[in-house]
């Protein structure tokens, strides 16, 4: 990656459905340029072009980071909490938690239920530390391109 792959990067982190016509422009290049540039980032895997939905918007009232302590494979407890649909998404650490997992809820109430119900009785799980969102609409995927 040059100074240009970065510069398209950090454009598309603002606007994903940015014209090539805008885009070449804004990095210095030729919308045609622009546009094999970032087909060359696709195609070796550096950028995926996904949808992200908003939790929020899609009735979500309730949504929290949860620190997972483990007492065993941490990855059996990740792999058991991605297959729930309240899980956005879960990813093992090496910090003060063995993983996180966040998960959106409809109402706080179901948010108590999951971790009381579903996450504290998987085998091996020790401590569950829930750190709520409150007044979040956006989730916002920025990452320093350099």
């Amino acid at each position: 990656m040059d100074d240009i792959d970065r510069a398209i990067l950090r454009e598309l982190q603002t606007d994903g459905r940015m014209p090539y016509a805008d885009l070449g422009p804004k990095v210095g290049l030729s919308p045609s340029a622009a546009r094999q540039r970032l087909q060359r980032l696709i195609d070796t895997r550096v950028v995926q072009v996904v949808g992200v939905t908003d939790p929020m918007a899609m009735g979500g009232q309730a949504m929290a980071l949860l620190g997972i302590g483990v007492d065993g494979d941490a990855r059996a407890v990740a792999d058991l909490l991605g297959r729930r649909e309240e899980v956005v998404y879960s990813v093992l650490t090496s910090g003060g938690f063995d993983l996180f997992a966040e998960v959106v809820c409809h109402q706080p109430r179901e948010l108590l239920d999951f971790i009381n119900d579903v996450v504290r009785p998987i085998e091996g799980v020790t401590r569950v530390q829930n750190f709520p969102y409150f007044g979040i609409h956006t989730h916002r995927f920025l990452w320093d391109v350099g």
